[in-house]
């Protein structure tokens, strides 16, 4: 049975836009897996180490017969042919694309390597901004808050 999962995506190392796009159409061409909408492309300040670009910034939301761990496999893989080495990489450094699964159906998933929701989708007003836009209502798994609501306390904490 499908499940819609929804995922990130975020570049700001070269060609941010076709960055992204080339991103899209990988993750169109999955097996099994179809987008069913597409937020829009955000500019946002970048978060970590040195000096870094701005950021573009988006959430995706899919429909898969996919399983998490094949997705989130799938996904690296694609990241890879954009040049991304999570292996070498500074944590949190620039990136031509980064993928992440923030959100798998109605699951709750603690595994080493794959935390479903992402685990710092409630600190990310990169992430919530264009989760609203597509799910404002959506009740996230594990935090039984809506993205409209978690973006509202990430405002109020002055850490959005």
């Amino acid at each position: 049975m499908p499940i819609q999962a929804y995922i990130a995506m975020g570049s700001n190392l070269g060609d941010r836009h076709a960055n992204i796009q080339g991103g899209l159409d990988a993750i169109e061409a999955l097996e099994s897996t179809a987008i069913i909408q597409c937020s829009s492309i955000i500019e946002t300040l970048p978060i970590g180490p040195g000096e870094q670009g701005q950021y573009l910034n988006g959430v995706v939301l899919v429909q898969t017969d996919l399983e998490p761990r094949v997705l989130l496999e799938l996904l690296l893989e694609i990241e890879a042919t954009f040049g991304r080495d999570r292996a070498s990489e500074q944590r949190w450094g620039a990136r031509t694309l980064d993928l992440d699964v923030l959100i798998f159906g109605d699951r709750v998933i603690d595994e080493p390597g794959l935390t479903i929701p992402h685990p710092r989708l409630h600190q990310r007003s990169f992430v919530l901004e264009p989760l609203c836009e597509l799910a404002p209502m959506l009740m996230i798994p594990g935090y039984e808050k809506t993205p409209q609501a978690l973006l509202g306390v990430l405002g109020e904490s002055g850490m959005g």
